[in-house]
């Protein structure tokens, strides 16, 4: 980091990101058409992932879920028992291999990693007062970057826990100018604490950076660190949930350009995917109801495996026809 303030340099990243490679697009979109089939989104999907990687023909050769873990203060006020432990058994569960996100990585392949942010530190209670302080928010965006450091070639980015997705809620409707109660799915007390932080923050709330360590999590700003840094390593990315929609959220609102190498895994519910398509986001599965913890994620990275080897194979048919 600079000598600045602390989200300075994350401004100018985001500000900086490269462009998507419509070459490697066009050449997928090619060889796809020589084949004479109708391959509706699967054909979208191969070119997306050659945009976004840079190569054609591209293949799927080092995927991987990365999930965030974190807690939050707000979860007391909600009448959860022990967040911590709660999120604690659940990495714990990763971690033994005995949890559904385990097992699709083990079946389909897939690189996991899980980051513990911090568990029993929740962040500041969102609708008493800021979740995090700035220096602390730039740092762990800082840290969300370091989930592609093993080089992976499509990441799929999610949370561990559900806990973050009241604050991730309140996140959406800052950035995105919207009527929680017109889209978000909880109940009264929870939309009441919502609207308590939307209220006290709402001086603050302009600067999408500001209402991302206002209302968000630790696992948010992870999140967001790491799109951020898969776009400037030419890596695919599948976001799974909606506290990753949010985090891309606040990225989309400083730059409408900065989701291009991402898609939705699934829409959780219907306010979801209204967010989601708020941000031109597209969800690769048409189903809802799939609980935060990477398992659409997992799912999802198996139809861009397919989208992008029928790609692959196809090129080599067209070369070996050429030659």
């Amino acid at each position: 980091m600079t000598n600045g303030l602390p989200f300075d340099d994350i401004r100018n990243l985001i500000a900086g990101l490269p462009a998507m490679d419509q070459t490697a697009a066009s050449r997928v979109q090619a060889d796809l058409a020589a084949d004479g089939h109708e391959l509706g989104q699967v054909r979208d999907v191969a070119q997306w992932f050659a945009a976004a990687t840079g190569r054609a023909p591209a293949r799927v050769s080092r995927p991987m879920v990365a999930l965030f873990a974190a807690t939050h203060a707000v979860s007391g006020k909600r009448g959860m028992a022990d967040p911590i432990g709660e999120a604690q058994s659940r990495v714990e569960a990763i971690a033994a291999g005995a949890a559904p996100v385990s097992q699709l990585c083990a079946d389909y392949n897939l690189g996991l990693n899980v980051f513990d942010l911090a568990l029993e530190l929740p962040v500041a209670d969102f609708s008493a007062g800021p979740a995090l302080e700035e220096r602390a928010a730039a740092a762990t965006m800082a840290f969300g970057m370091e989930a592609i450091a093993a080089g992976p070639d499509l990441i799929c980015l999610g949370t561990v826990n559900a806990a973050g997705e009241l604050s991730a809620s309140a996140l959406l409707c800052a950035v995105l100018n919207q009527d929680i109660s017109e889209w978000a799915e909880f109940g009264a007390d929870d939309l009441s604490l919502v609207n308590q932080a939307l209220e006290l923050h709402q001086d603050h709330l302009r600067d999408p950076l500001e209402a991302l360590r206002r209302l968000g999590g630790r696992e948010t700003a992870a999140l967001a660190g790491a799109i951020i840094a898969a776009r400037a390593q030419k890596i695919a990315v599948i976001l799974d949930g909606p506290i990753a929609t949010a985090a891309a959220a606040v990225l989309y609102a400083m730059n409408q350009n900065a989701l291009e190498h991402c898609l939705l895994a699934a829409a959780q519910t219907g306010g979801h995917r209204k967010a989601a398509a708020l941000i031109g986001l597209k969800p690769v599965l048409n189903v809802e109801g799939l609980s935060s913890g990477g398992v659409a994620g997992a799912l999802a990275a198996g139809v861009v495996r397919g989208a992008s080897e029928i790609s692959a194979r196809r090129a080599e048919v067209n070369a070996r026809l050429r030659a």
